[in-house]
């Protein structure tokens, strides 16, 4: 027997041992079931409190580092923004500069073109006013002109007769005449002609052709000068023969002969001053060319000698002028690609930049990009752990002492006893 004394009124009393238990066992499970309310608030206030306080930190960070992300976008967007303001004043400043230039050009133009339509009025005037002096003179030189033509013809029948005497004279010299002095008179006669005009061939070079380093020379060489640049060049070759000479030579005979002599000399033109096939009317009308045979050679009369070298002459000075021109065009040209070139330079250095910041600012969004999707994730899985913390809190509250026991039969069947006593 046990005894158990009345808290309130101090009476004891006596109890048997079954009855003892029960009483102790149902003390037991109310304070057991009491502590473990307890915790389980406990457990569930500090879940509760962690899982605010992680949010609250989390929420913080995750506010900073978007602040930082939108302080550095908007300082990639003021770069971005700064480079196309210096791009687009670099363009417009650029069109200004071409602009101002094409004025400039334009103007010069317009000026020139007023100063030559001055110009021509000016000529058409004077035109004017020559051919009324003109028309005035002619009347005047026509009737001196019958006169002189009257005398011209009787000193032109004198001079007639005189010539007729001079080629029979000459006939007579020819044969009495040697072949190798035929050669010699005709180079005589070249050279004297020649001569007698050298003061307007100031600056030309017309001597024999003596150097045979190459095993074969012509007869002359002829060079002029214009500002110590040689423009034209010329190398003659003189044959004649005898008119009694049994194997008559042709001109083209000596043709290769002369072409080799000119390409060795470094001569421009080949001229040969042939006697040859005196009755030939081919050779006989003038200056023939002969270029289709070889490239910029002629035949001609010794009476053409002159005027050979004057037209040869005129035309490597046109050349010269036209080398000069193309010359100067060459420089203009070459000025004007320089400044495209500078130009294009200048546009591939502002692209290149601005692919380069592009690429970079590419990058950063890249990056920022990156970051939010970092963030995103860790969002992500908070999320998950609010919802783990949540299904355990649940969980937590789902607890009872019912299901506690489904697998402990033996504390199921200790709380069955209790609940029966």
């Amino acid at each position: 027997m046990n005894e158990i004394k009345c808290p309130k009124c101090g009476t004891t009393f006596q109890i048997d041992e079954s009855y003892y238990d029960s009483i102790i066992k149902q003390i037991k499970t109310k304070e057991f079931n009491q502590e473990l309310e307890k915790r389980e608030q406990i457990l569930l206030n500090e879940q509760k409190n962690a899982i605010k306080l992680q949010e609250i930190t989390l929420e913080k960070e995750f506010n900073n580092k978007l602040q930082e992300k939108e302080l550095e976008i908007s300082k990639l967007t003021n770069k971005l923004e700064n480079i196309e303001k210096d791009k687009q004043e670099r363009i417009d400043s650029t069109k200004k500069d071409l602009e101002t230039i094409y004025q400039e050009k334009y103007n010069e133009l317009n000026l020139k073109v007023v100063d030559l339509e001055n110009s021509l009025k000016l000529k058409e005037m004077e035109n004017k006013n020559n051919l009324n002096e003109l028309k005035s003179k002619l009347e005047i030189e026509t009737k001196e002109y019958k006169i002189k033509e009257q005398n011209i013809k009787e000193v032109y029948e004198n001079k007639l007769k005189s010539k007729d005497e001079i080629i029979d004279y000459y006939k007579d010299l020819k044969a009495r005449q040697s072949t190798k002095m035929i050669g010699e008179s005709l180079e005589k006669h070249c050279q004297e002609e020649f001569n007698k005009l050298r003061p307007l061939f100031k600056d030309a070079y017309f001597e024999k052709d003596n150097d045979i380093k190459t095993g074969s020379k012509g007869d002359f060489i002829f060079r002029d000068y214009h500002n110590n640049q040689e423009f034209v060049s010329i190398m003659f070759e003189m044959k004649n023969e005898d008119d009694k000479t049994a194997t008559k030579h042709k001109n083209e005979d000596f043709f290769k002969e002369l072409d080799k002599d000119r390409k060795e000399k470094n001569c421009e033109y080949a001229v040969l001053v042939s006697l040859l096939e005196i009755e030939n009317d081919y050779y006989n009308t003038g200056i023939t060319d002969v270029s289709y045979r070889y490239p910029k050679m002629y035949v001609i009369r010794p009476q053409f000698f002159i005027p050979i070298i004057t037209l040869i002459r005129g035309a490597g000075m046109n050349a010269l002028n036209y080398k000069l021109e193309l010359e100067e065009l060459k420089n203009q040209n070459i000025d004007i690609s320089n400044f495209e070139n500078n130009m294009n330079a200048f546009k591939e250095g502002f692209a290149r930049n601005y692919r380069l910041a592009s690429d970079k600012f590419k990058k950063a969004i890249e990056e920022i990009d990156k970051t939010i999707d970092h963030l995103q994730k860790t969002k992500e899985a908070l999320l998950s752990s609010e919802n783990n913390l949540r299904i355990a809190n649940n969980k937590a509250e789902d607890l009872t002492i019912k299901k506690l026991c489904n697998t402990a039969k033996s504390v199921e069947r200790m709380f069955e006893e209790i609940k029966n006593d």
